[in-house]
């Protein structure tokens, strides 16, 4: 009866440590390529804990808290940090951290951690291998500025514009077509005004045509 009595007490011990054992499992790698990142944490736990959390932490020293959930039977709590854009969620066996608007400079190894809070005793997971974050860097984008004139007033302008310049033209045209006509006709232009004799004589009217005498002093004996 006595030896009875031993082997149950010397087994209690081992099965409570096994009992409220936690493990966890993540991904190696996660390369994030669109600034989201979905970080899944499995878990295995047999214990009877009915209140927990779960929480995300950067750096190989696990010094920075990104942010939790906690859950019991009934509500789910999530809470993140002011440098991080996280919100967690539980899903049976499994914590699902999702992460967005990352940049180059959050790349980092990222650890779970699953603790149970009640009832007592506290036990949390062992630390794990954890998840490389890999965030690359996103190219920026140049975009030209857009004018603030819309665009059926710009079209208006140059219609007005294009008008104005086709009538200046034309009115070029047409007074450069005048000028010549008028070069034309000055250039066809005879002058009339009579010739007036080299010798004057009463006898004839100015108008009249000058004689030629040389003429009459060639038949002279």
């Amino acid at each position: 009866m006595l030896l009875g009595i031993l082997v149950v007490l010397f087994f209690i011990p081992t099965a409570d440590v096994t009992e409220n054992k936690i493990l966890v499992a993540q991904h190696p790698l996660l390369i994030v390529t669109n600034q989201t990142a979905t970080l899944v944490c499995n878990y295995t736990y047999n214990g009877t804990g009915k209140e927990f959390r779960a929480s995300l932490h950067k750096g190989t020293d696990s010094s920075v808290e990104v942010c939790f959930i906690s859950w019991n039977v009934t509500k789910i709590r999530s809470n993140s940090t002011k440098e991080f854009n996280c919100q967690g969620g539980h899903d049976k066996d499994k914590v699902i951290f999702n992460l967005w608007n990352m940049n180059a400079n959050q790349t980092d190894i990222y650890f779970c951690k699953i603790e149970v809070m009640y009832p007592p005793p506290y036990v949390y997971n062992e630390k794990s291998n954890g998840t490389v974050i890999h965030v690359k860097e996103t190219p920026i984008q140049i975009q030209e500025p857009q004018s603030t004139i819309p665009l059926w007033i710009l079209a208006t302008v140059t219609g007005i514009l294009a008008l104005y310049s086709m009538l200046i033209t034309a009115g070029f045209f047409n007074y450069w077509q005048k000028s010549k006509k008028r070069l034309y006709h000055q250039s066809d232009y005879m002058n009339m005004t009579p010739r007036h004799p080299p010798y004057k004589n009463k006898g004839y009217p100015s108008y009249a045509p000058t004689r030629d005498y040389t003429a009459y002093r060639s038949w002279q004996p």
